[in-house]
């Protein structure tokens, strides 16, 4: 019954990833807490790539990070960036922007500008926020969640007739 439906085994594969992950506590919620970090970023697209590498140069859990970066999502970014935009305008007391009548370079410009920067500031508090916060959790769920076993999908039995195979 679950192999029909794909978002519970992802979601099934994706917690069975993270307890298998090996290293202290520690470790793993660092990887974690940096993977939520470069998640938060503006960088859709290169966030795994980014993770992976940045981990390697600290020597923090490269596994972790690249599954912290599953943060943001299709499902998730558009909230999470929207939010990021807004605390940053916001911070800076700029208006929001409405869509221009007539497009043009200048516009264009001025338009990224006023995306992108609020977005970077918003991004770079939330990264902070949410590293710190996906730290401490990690390292305080680690230890409980270590102690789990995950059960096997059972198997449909091969070769056998129906009756056969129900019985089991």
């Amino acid at each position: 019954m679950w192999r029909q439906w794909s978002l519970p085994r992802q979601f099934k594969l994706f917690y069975i990833r993270f307890i298998r992950l090996r290293g202290a506590p520690e470790e793993i919620a660092e990887g974690m807490a940096l993977g939520i970090f470069i998640g938060m970023t503006p960088t859709m697209g290169a966030q795994i790539l980014i993770a992976i590498f940045v981990a390697a140069l600290l020597r923090k859990n490269k596994i972790a990070a690249a599954l912290g970066v599953f943060i943001t999502n299709p499902v998730t970014a558009p909230f999470i960036y929207g939010f990021e935009y807004e605390l940053g305008r916001y911070l800076l007391g700029w208006k929001r922007l409405r869509l221009p009548t007539e497009l043009s370079w200048e516009v264009v410009r001025h338009l990224s500008w006023g995306v992108i920067v609020p977005l970077c500031l918003g991004s770079l508090i939330f990264a902070v926020v949410f590293g710190l916060l996906a730290y401490f959790l990690t390292l305080k769920a680690m230890p409980v969640v270590k102690r789990y076993k995950i059960s096997r999908w059972r198997r449909p039995a091969r070769g056998l007739p129906s009756d056969q195979g129900k019985s089991r």
